[in-house]
């Protein structure tokens, strides 16, 4: 591939990308440019490209959406578009006729619970009570607590 080959592909990635700034941006949030053809949105705003010339493990990513800014998380994923990211199925979810039979189904929508993404380390966070006395006690100068 030539030099002139290479400018005119760094071209057009950037105007896919939306010019010169939001380039510069997204090459900041996410670290890479990537031309792609885009497949679908989730309900949380995440959008899906695909681009089959690239190596496969690759050319499948997510663009996160833009109010998480840079603390995006893999679990924001929804289980829909889990599947066709990890090349699980070619399947966009639209066309899998199963998760619409399941989604669509009133006694399902009864006990599916809504995808939430992974609270750990924030305040949000499950921590356990424990009922075990502890092993050490602290001493704050006076007396032990």
């Amino acid at each position: 591939m030539g030099s002139l080959e290479k400018l005119r592909l760094l071209r057009k990635i950037i105007s896919q990308n939306g010019g010169l700034f939001k380039s510069i941006y997204k090459l900041w949030r996410f670290d890479t440019l990537k031309d792609g053809k885009y497949m679908g949105c989730d309900s949380y705003g995440n959008r899906y490209y695909e681009n089959p010339y690239y190596v496969i493990g690759s050319s499948r990513w997510v663009e996160y959406n833009d109010s998480v800014r840079i603390e995006y998380d893999a679990s924001q994923v929804t289980p829909e578009w889990y599947g066709w990211l990890h090349y699980r199925t070619d399947r966009l979810p639209c066309e899998d006729e199963a998760k619409l039979f399941i989604k669509g189904c009133c006694w399902t929508q009864c006990w599916l619970q809504k995808h939430e993404e992974n609270p750990s380390g924030t305040a949000l966070a499950f921590y356990p009570y424990s009922t075990t006395r502890p092993h050490i006690t602290i001493w704050d100068g006076i007396h032990f607590l």
